[in-house]
């Protein structure tokens, strides 16, 4: 009856139903297979990152389908040798990144040295931009880049290493919807980058080593995060320091417009230092564009207290020389009340030095671990 009122078969009818259906789910695994995945990867380090990118790129699977990035701080006359030991480690291909190449899965960039490597949509840029945290490269322009990038769909990782590089550009990928992790402090050769990052970023994961390889394959395979609004103020901030590390002109890009002048001086280049906020991180960055974090600026300033002493004690050692050269030279044309004059001067002189290299000896460097409680340190 119903396939006379109808006037077709039951397996015509079945059919408008069957199609549409699997089309729907055509459409959907589609979709599925479209959807961004979490597979641009951003690792940075200092001492012990060696080792520590070894271990990582070695358990990684040969056919990841991510695109990893790394920046190891490295003095600038140093040859590049990571690249070549991590190929020996993993199959897949790992190189320096060239300035313009296309990002493409599958594929490991690693910083030149004395060259900052910055992350644009669809390539990369590197480049000579001016130092941050007394590095280049360093983590931080990297991460920022990868953040204003790619956003949710970025992992950040920050290894062993001293101070406190990448914390400010692992809190970007945070702000921006993207992962972050940090190596365990206990299991890292240097802690103090993982630590900092731990104890100012709201990261995702604190692993150890050997559990960082099989997260990052689990989390390259995943669906990114929702992108998360971002303020026009901190997108502007962003940008405009992007740009600066791509070796722009900074004076031009005006940074004192997003933060605030500090009564501080850029150690390298004496310029007047602008203070910077992400979240409730703390920075600096001067009109030349030299960036440091309070950590690295603290260190920095007691450096140059010492290179200063010690500046003064040559200066004095100095004219204690120089009196007493000539002091004997009127001791010896038998003009003995003006030489002892000067001898006596070289005596004040000598105990103005003593004081200087006491003074010396109680100043040391010191940065933000050292005003951390133990225990806070640990929690």
């Amino acid at each position: 009856m119903l396939k006379s009122a109808l006037n077709v078969d039951i397996d015509t009818l079945s059919q408008w139903f069957y199609i549409p259906l699997v089309l729907a789910m055509t459409n959907r695994d589609y979709q599925i297979s479209r959807m961004e995945k979490q597979n641009i990867i951003v690792m940075g380090a200092s001492t012990g990152g060696f080792e520590a990118f070894k271990k990582i790129v070695s358990d990684l699977p040969p056919d990841l389908d991510a695109a990893i990035f790394i920046v190891w701080h490295m003095a600038p006359t140093i040859r590049g040798v990571l690249p070549h030991v991590l190929s020996q480690v993993n199959s897949i291909p790992a190189a320096h990144a060239v300035d313009g190449e296309p990002i493409v899965m599958n594929r490991i960039y690693v910083a030149p040295p004395d060259h900052h490597m910055l992350l644009e949509p669809g390539h990369v840029r590197v480049t000579r931009g001016p130092k941050e945290n007394r590095f280049r490269p360093a983590v931080d322009p990297l991460f920022r880049s990868a953040a204003y990038a790619y956003q949710s769909r970025v992992v950040g990782v920050i290894l062993s290493g001293a101070l406190d590089d990448g914390t400010s550009g692992l809190w970007n990928i945070k702000y921006r919807g993207g992962k972050a992790i940090a190596q365990d402090p206990n299991d890292s050769q240097v802690p103090s980058m993982p630590e900092s990052a731990i104890r100012q970023v709201d990261v995702d994961y604190t692993v150890p080593l050997a559990e960082i390889g099989p997260l990052l394959t689990r989390l390259a395979s995943e669906p990114a995060g929702v992108k998360k609004q971002v303020t026009m103020k901190e997108d502007e901030k962003t940008k405009a320091e992007i740009k600066i590390a791509a070796d722009d002109d900074a004076f031009g890009i005006n940074i004192l417009g997003y933060g605030e002048l500090s009564p501080f001086a850029c150690p390298e280049c004496h310029g007047v230092l602008t203070l910077l906020k992400d979240g409730n991180i703390s920075r600096f960055r001067c009109h030349t564009g030299h960036a440091y974090s309070a950590d690295v600026l603290l260190e920095t300033i007691t450096e140059k207290i010492e290179e200063s002493l010690y500046s003064a004690i040559r200066g004095v050692d100095e004219s204690i020389m120089l009196l007493n050269h000539l002091g004997d030279h009127f001791a010896e044309a038998n003009h003995s009340a003006l030489a002892a004059r000067y001898f006596q001067q070289a005596q004040k002189a000598q105990q103005r030095s003593e004081l200087v290299r006491k003074a010396v000896l109680l100043q040391g460097q010191m940065n933000m671990e050292d005003l951390i409680p133990p225990d806070e340190d640990k929690s």
